[in-house]
């Protein structure tokens, strides 16, 4: 009879699904993430050479991390400005909140987390985040998709946050910041230890920054995407990564069209200026500003407005 019952629970419990995440570490051989399953980065990692415990940031060619040492604080929130609902995730700042994981799935090279924003008044949206190698070996894509699933029409507001801590200097890096508000960007900062909820803010420096610091700091980005109606998506593209200088951080952003981003310098010779032994990199794509490299609309104006002068210069001459 012992017997039958064990036999009988055992068929049992191989027809229970479970579901069983714990996040992956993956890289392209240059740069190496530790993704959560709500999608997030700092996941638990062991043995870990640099004794940290946790996999954020890395750059593989000098082994440097830089968001998981001391605070493990970076995370992303989604959130509707016209009810007041969102759902977040950070490991050191407030953790998971109103989200259910749907699925997570990763190879050596990728990882992609879906979860819903989900509160005691109903679903609000399904979150995927892909990660996958881009087309600069410097970084690594993550295309975000924001779907409407809530029953009615809400404006959809995105962050993103992070505490720079930049080897072979944690805690003592150079932050800069491309801007403060452009296209659907309504606030920058170099408080990276702000709630990856949408709806709180603590600032320590508003951007536009460029080589803040020495200091213990890090960006976050806060973006309102507007009304999004029942059933519809916002897609738009974030990028991690890092480069031996500055000068090829640049690089990697323009070849892949990136329009905001954040640098993370370590406090050493070189480091502001030139961005040497290794310069940190988190850039947005899709966010209605125009390509790194590509003169703003008022820049135009003024270039507009100058070589009208020029031209009444010659006239008169």
């Amino acid at each position: 009879m012992k017997k039958f019952l064990v036999v009988v629970l055992s068929l049992t419990l191989l027809m229970i699904p479970l579901t069983v995440w714990a996040g992956a570490v993956i890289d392209n051989g240059t740069i190496q993430m530790g993704i959560n399953d709500e999608g997030h980065l700092n996941t638990p990692f062991s043995p870990d050479p640099l004794g940290i415990g946790y996999m954020g940031l890395r750059y593989m060619p000098t082994g440097a991390a830089s968001t998981e040492p001391g605070c493990q604080c970076e995370g992303w929130g989604a959130g509707d400005s016209l009810s007041g609902r969102s759902g977040y995730a950070n490991v050191s700042v407030d953790g998971v909140v109103n989200l259910i994981v749907e699925s997570f799935t990763s190879t050596a090279s990728t990882a992609t987390s879906v979860v819903k924003v989900v509160d005691s008044s109903g679903d609000l949206y399904r979150v995927t985040h892909a990660y996958f190698p881009s087309a600069s070996s410097n970084l690594y894509q993550v295309d975000v998709t924001v779907e409407n699933i809530s029953g009615s029409a809400t404006n959809l507001l995105y962050r993103r946050v992070m505490d720079w801590d930049i080897y072979p200097t944690p805690f003592s890096e150079f932050v800069t910041i491309s801007h403060y508000a452009i296209g659907d960007l309504i606030r920058t900062d170099t408080n990276g230890f702000n709630s990856a909820n949408p709806f709180s803010f603590s600032s320590f420096q508003l951007g536009p920054v460029t080589d803040a610091g020495p200091d213990d700091h890090g960006a976050l980005f806060d973006f309102n995407f507007g009304p999004l109606g029942v059933g519809e998506s916002k897609i738009f593209t974030t990028f991690y990564g890092a480069a031996g200088t500055e000068t090829a951080a640049l690089a990697a952003l323009v070849a892949v069209g990136a329009e905001i981003y954040s640098f993370g310098q370590p406090n050493v010779p070189g480091g502001p200026d030139l961005g040497i032994p290794n310069t940190f990199i988190f850039a947005f794509k899709g966010v209605g500003a125009p390509p790194i490299g590509v003169p703003e609309p008022t820049t135009l104006i003024l270039i507009g407005f100058g070589l009208a002068g020029i031209a009444v210069l010659r006239k008169k001459k």
